[in-house]
């Protein structure tokens, strides 16, 4: 299958996708930081190629409850709406596609998730609830469910590399990904 992996600078995903013999490629406006397939630069320039799964991590900056306090600011001066607006250019794509977030407005402005996942369920002892909104794909089934859930992610202190550390997708819920929507 021919895979794009978009908003995704880690490369965890697409190398899960690599590992089982898929074509797959990351995409994000930053380098990658794993060596691989990867396109840096604008989505929308390779978006609507002949892909046949779209596993998109559109950011969530503006969308996600974690940064509500910060709503009226976002939504006066048009970045709320932008994410929005982004968002909802991959539930208009025709091949599969799953799009990932944190617990958001977008649960209200587009319609509720498939999903709720968590760390936990794929073999990581932390919290992290993640949304999958999914077109033509299974529900992600749990693939090892652990003790010892922390919220470590949301605990993370406040760096220059904060964003980037809590953006990252963990290794077992890729492997899971590759695992059963490939």
């Amino acid at each position: 299958m021919r895979i794009l992996v978009a908003c995704e600078f880690s490369g965890i995903v697409r190398d899960a996708f690599i590992a089982k013999g898929h074509d797959a490629m990351s995409c994000d406006l930053r380098d990658t930081e794993r060596p691989g397939p990867h396109y840096k630069g604008d989505i929308f320039n390779i978006l609507y190629a002949d892909w046949d799964l779209v596993i998109a991590h559109p950011p969530c900056d503006n969308l996600c409850v974690s940064g509500a306090r910060w709503f009226k600011a976002k939504k006066e001066d048009g970045r709320q709406q932008a994410s929005i607006d982004f968002f909802m250019k991959f539930t208009r794509l025709s091949c599969k596609w799953a799009i990932e977030n944190p617990i958001g407005i977008m649960s209200n402005i587009y319609r509720k998730p498939d999903q709720i996942i968590q760390p936990w369920e794929y073999g990581h002892g932390e919290t992290k609830a993640t949304c999958l909104w999914l077109n033509s794909l299974p529900l992600l089934m749990p693939t090892n469910i652990v003790d010892g859930r922390e919220q470590r992610v949301h605990k993370m202190s406040q760096s220059p590399n904060r964003a980037k550390d809590r953006a990252r997708t963990f290794q077992g819920i890729a492997e899971a990904m590759a695992n059963q929507w490939g």
